[in-house]
């Protein structure tokens, strides 16, 4: 069994909510505070679609690693692995965005809460709507 349909429709609903985040937040950002909010908001954007493309990706590498057998214990190893990277690169990038006088950390912050927002509806949609056998032939 493959999960490489779901996590490719999730990678896509990711991609096209960060877009949508990024174009409103950059706007917002823009009108609020000039630039520093316009960056705010598609930093915000980019690197939340960067941190949640890498969830559905590790998933994808470790499906692969371990040919599809999710009781694998290298699977859990590779994405909770991944997922404490991630961690703590956004808590780096976080405080290093909050020192940098050039990023508006209020859009910075709400632009980073919206994709994820919409990152997690995309991915209840993504799940809803692919098709994937839950039988299998053993």
């Amino acid at each position: 069994m493959t999960v490489a349909p779901l996590m490719a429709r999730v990678l896509l609903y990711g991609a096209l909510v960060a877009a949508a985040v990024a174009l409103v937040a950059g706007t917002i950002g823009w009108v609020s505070s000039g630039l520093p909010g316009l960056l705010g908001g598609l930093l915000g954007a980019a690197l939340s679609a960067l941190f949640l493309g890498l969830t559905a990706v590790s998933i994808l590498i470790a499906g692969r690693v371990t040919r599809g057998d999710a009781g694998n214990p290298a699977f859990f190893g590779i994405v909770l692995g991944v997922w404490v990277l991630k961690l703590v690169a956004f808590v780096v990038a976080a405080i290093f965005t909050r020192a940098w006088e050039a990023v508006d950390p209020v859009v910075f912050f709400w632009a980073v809460i919206a994709a994820v927002l919409g990152s997690l509806v995309g991915d209840m949609l993504a799940l809803a709507r692919t098709r994937i056998p839950y039988v299998s032939d053993i």
